[in-house]
């Protein structure tokens, strides 16, 4: 299967109903789903729209700019910890199979790794455990933020907690070293796929093949996991493509460039 996530948080003008539509119509079988408001859409909608265009729903995207409370033993970090939560119950709720989480935000003053926060992600895994949703974290691009990921799955053994790898994070990072490749050390724990390239020195969320990752090295690194899930894309309608380039052209395009990427899977 072929994934998109929701194309329209980045080409503005559409409603979820058209952005779906268009997917579909461009030949997309399923997306992924910001989970949270942007430009006055309630986020809770989607589901229904991708549906009705004929889109299965792969995962969620949680809120990721909040999610450093978690760490902190405060009446904010409960609230996020609690939001966290609820996007388990919502992803039982909208049967959605899974939700991608961020281990941290940003690059700075991030706060300490901590037990407080390392129980908090056991009880979102134990809560998706009774609820039959999965977890999958996703790789960072600085050292820290990749450190706590691989701590938080090295420290979580559960069948409902995985990984979703991110090509433009591993591509981008900021250090370079075996321990730091994510896809290598939990490859077998794979849930979900987060594809996309850039020029190696920033996060740019760029169509396959207009940057400068080795896609073919790429996909046979991910056909080695075992992983046969979808190959779902996280690109962005903005810079350096055409301003005047429709959503529906941005999205012909995307569609090719990720039926190149499944065919070197299967090369």
């Amino acid at each position: 299967m072929i994934c998109m996530h929701t194309p329209c948080f980045d080409k503005g003008g559409h409603d979820f109903a058209e952005c779906f539509r268009l997917a579909a119509q461009a030949g997309f079988d399923c997306v992924l789903l910001s989970w949270y408001d942007k430009d006055g859409q309630d986020f809770r909608t989607q589901p229904e729209f991708a549906r009705r265009a004929g889109l299965q729903i792969e995962n969620i995207h949680t809120p990721f700019k909040i999610v450093n409370g978690i760490w902190e033993d405060t009446a904010a970090g409960q609230a996020v910890f609690d939001i966290c939560l609820r996007c388990v119950d919502d992803c039982a709720a909208y049967e959605i199979p899974a939700m991608v989480v961020h281990p941290s935000f940003g690059f700075e003053n991030l706060p300490p790794r901590n037990e407080l926060g390392l129980d908090r992600f056991k009880r979102i895994v134990d809560r998706a455990e009774g609820l039959g949703v999965n977890v999958a974290m996703e790789n960072m691009l600085r050292p820290e933020g990749i450190a706590r990921a691989a701590w938080l799955l090295e420290s979580i053994d559960s069948p409902r907690f995985g990984l979703c790898y991110d090509s433009g994070h591993q591509h981008a990072r900021f250090v370079q070293t075996p321990d730091t490749d994510l896809l290598a050390r939990f490859g077998h724990r794979l849930m979900a796929l987060h594809l996309h390239d850039n020029n190696g020195t920033k996060d740019q969320h760029l169509l396959p093949f207009d940057g400068t990752i080795d896609w073919p090295a790429q996909m046979k690194a991910i056909a080695e996991t075992g992983y046969r899930g979808p190959l779902s894309l996280e690109v962005e309608a903005r810079p350096p493509y055409e301003e005047g380039a429709g959503l529906e052209e941005f999205l012909a395009r995307a569609y090719e460039r990720v039926k190149r990427l499944e065919a070197l899977r299967h090369a």
